[in-house]
């Protein structure tokens, strides 16, 4: 089995540890092969390295390893000469694959003998930690760029203020005069974050009503929705709907998944919004989402194009896309929102009939 599937006390629910990588990579296989291109031995650990479903019988023939090591010990074998540290790749079954380092010696076994000896050490899971050290440094630079664009946004968002405040003072919709009202504070509330890129910036809990942060939500989509003459279905069965939370930044999220599930769908697709109260029980008290009170469940549901299977479990992951245009940034921020409301999002999809988003908020006495 390999690193990915084995648990280490010191390993995150996220990725691999140091303590994980190190324990994959100073344990190594090892396996001898005489120069009748048999199998004279082979330790335990090679079988997991190379995915062998069985131990090699005794003096079983070379065939049995994977081509790339039999090309490596072929050449040993005919050059007498060692090969270093050359990288394999193996594939096994499904996206699973790993990444070996070989060292194969000749080793002289008698006068007109001479065996190969084969060293594998394990280095996939290294080579998971580069890259998650290479994301965290591109998210550093990420927050750098973005504290220096919320300074200059945040600057001109004074006189665009002013002079839309001017504007909508004589205009007679007093209902739009508050959505844009709302929007630009909204705006604010946002740069105002990207300025605090040191540290992520923690929601303002109070109590809030889930359904108008929906209703709200949807409104700003609307064109879109209607642009593509998708149906909407709302089904609002929490009662109550009463939750702690950050309206601005949950309205962020909702509009984050509301516009994936438009981009997904081409003309006449369905999109449906659907809540619902998940009574409270000692199963769901004792898990991280969980209390003494029921949590909320908010259904969000597309008829579009779905996500491959391969694709599922990155779908959270910083700068993973699969849009052509895309930052990779959208769906990270709108579950990290919902881990601040002690929250939890999840995802099921199908290629080609849709996918769905379930939220799990936990519930709160009624708002005033």
């Amino acid at each position: 089995m390999s690193a990915r599937k084995r648990n280490h006390p010191a390993e995150s629910h996220d990725g691999l540890s140091l303590t994980s990588a190190l324990h994959d990579c100073l344990a190594c296989g090892v396996l001898v092969v005489n120069q009748r291109g048999q199998i004279t031995s082979c330790a335990p650990a090679v079988l997991r390295l190379l995915r062998l479903p069985r131990r090699p019988a005794a003096n079983a023939p070379l065939s049995q390893l994977p081509a790339p090591l039999q090309k490596i010990i072929r050449q040993v074998a005919a050059t007498h000469a060692p090969v270093t540290e050359r990288t394999v790749t193996l594939s096994g079954d499904g996206n699973d694959s790993v990444t070996l380092h070989v060292t194969a010696v000749p080793v002289q076994a008698g006068p007109n003998s001479c065996d190969v000896v084969v060293v594998l050490n394990d280095i996939s899971a290294v080579q998971q930690l580069e890259q998650s050290m290479s994301r965290l440094d591109r998210l550093a630079s990420i927050g750098t760029v973005s504290a220096s664009m919320g300074h200059e946004i945040k600057n001109a968002l004074v006189a665009v203020k002013t002079f839309t405040d001017l504007l909508l003072d004589n205009n007679p919709d007093a209902e739009l005069a508050g959505v844009v009202r709302r929007e630009m504070r909204r705006i604010d509330t946002i740069v105002s974050q990207m300025l605090k890129f040191a540290g992520p910036a923690r929601p303002t809990l109070s109590a809030v009503r889930l359904h108008d942060i929906l209703d709200h939500s949807l409104r700003l989509v609307q064109p879109q929705i209607e642009g593509k003459l998708i149906s909407l279905n709302r089904s609002f069965k929490a009662a109550p709907d009463a939750i702690e939370g950050d309206d601005y930044q949950l309205e962020q999220a909702f509009v984050n998944l509301f516009l994936n599930a438009i981009d997904a769908m081409g003309p006449n697709g369905s999109l449906t919004v659907a809540t619902e109260i998940i009574p409270a029980s000692p199963a769901k008290a004792a898990s991280p989402v969980g209390g003494v009170l029921p949590q909320v469940r908010v259904t969000v549901a597309d008829t579009g194009i779905g996500v491959a299977p391969e694709n599922i479990h990155h779908l959270f992951e910083p700068f993973f896309t699969t849009k052509n245009h895309g930052t990779g940034l959208g769906l990270p921020i709108t579950r990290r929102i919902f881990q601040e409301h002690h929250g939890d999002i999840s995802v099921k999809s199908e290629v080609n009939k849709g996918t769905t988003f379930n939220i799990l908020l936990p519930a709160s006495a009624p708002a005033c």
